[in-house]
């Protein structure tokens, strides 16, 4: 067995007689939410524990990303001109760059599906327009052919929580003085951190706050610079297998998109996504992905 296939399997434990007790009692599916930090793997701890809940405990078990509801390349670009010196919208990703009605609708449809009806997994063409993205044609979207027992959640800020403004207006300022782990959110507008944060407080009424979860998994760090070493390994790797990528100057400044969400908002999540105690395992991972602790929230 591997480390990560055993980080995986220590955290999963701590859940999986609380998910296996709420099939037994529920016939709705159980919506098991993961988030974490670019290149610790979050990915990868979905498929598997798809797998492992499919072929080990008999639970019908399929994944979705959040990146399964990006816009259009339309509405992306739509997005991306609104303000031109707005730079956390110039590239998908940040709250506001999704459908959420579709996001909305999925789930909704999903929990009244009976097998009869017609439900596809929505899919996002990352390839298309040079790189920047479309939704592919609903002729390639991933039908849903059972209802599922289990649906693993996956997305990069999936389990953030919008925050007063004078918050985020703190967390700005404590960027200016250096007392952030890296201050990123100084290097953008107050206006414009608090658009993504009336983006993701959407998201939370309408698919993605915690009422429309029955467990979760963060995967996290002590230390916020070592996602600038997982996402760079990750980068020379698929350097090796494939011939190109990007410059490690690239990886930075994509990192850079990502990281003044972290340090706005993973202090709350680290303090629990609900409000009664043994729904979240926060699992803690060192430089080498090795796993520090595994703490249930």
């Amino acid at each position: 067995m591997s480390t990560l296939e055993s980080n995986i399997r220590r955290a999963l434990d701590v859940l999986l007689p609380k998910i296996k007790k709420q099939h037994e009692t529920s016939s709705k599916p159980i919506v098991l939410g993961i988030t974490g930090l670019q290149g610790s793997g979050k990915s990868t701890w979905a498929s598997k524990i798809v797998e492992i809940l499919t072929s080990e405990h008999q639970l019908i078990t399929i994944t979705v990303s959040l990146d399964d509801f990006y816009k259009t390349h339309e509405g992306l670009v739509s997005q991306r001109d609104q303000d031109t010196k707005n730079g956390l919208y110039r590239v998908r990703g940040q709250p506001g760059t999704h459908d959420e009605q579709l996001a909305a609708r999925f789930f909704k449809d999903l929990e009244a599906y009976s097998e009869e009806g017609d439900l596809k997994i929505p899919s996002f063409d990352k390839s298309r327009f040079n790189g920047e993205g479309d939704r592919a044609p609903e002729s390639e979207w991933h039908p849903v052919s059972r209802k599922p027992d289990v649906v693993v959640f996956e997305g990069w800020c999936v389990g953030f929580q919008p925050l007063p403004a004078s918050t985020v207006e703190e967390k700005y300022s404590q960027a200016l003085a250096g007392k952030l782990p890296i201050n990123t959110p100084a290097q953008h507008q107050v206006p414009h951190l608090l658009e993504v944060n009336d983006n993701l407080k959407r998201y939370c009424d309408a698919f993605m706050g915690p009422q429309h979860f029955d467990f979760f998994v963060h995967i996290d760090t002590s230390d916020l610079q070592n996602v600038y070493i997982w996402r760079l390994e990750q980068e020379h790797k698929m350097i090796a297998a494939k011939g190109s990528g990007m410059s490690d100057d690239q990886v930075r400044a994509f990192i850079d998109g990502y990281m003044p969400s972290y340090e706005i908002y993973l202090d709350t999540l680290r303090q629990g996504l609900f409000d009664d105690k043994g729904r979240m395992v926060r699992v803690i991972l060192d430089r080498q992905r090795g796993v520090e602790r595994v703490e249930e929230l």
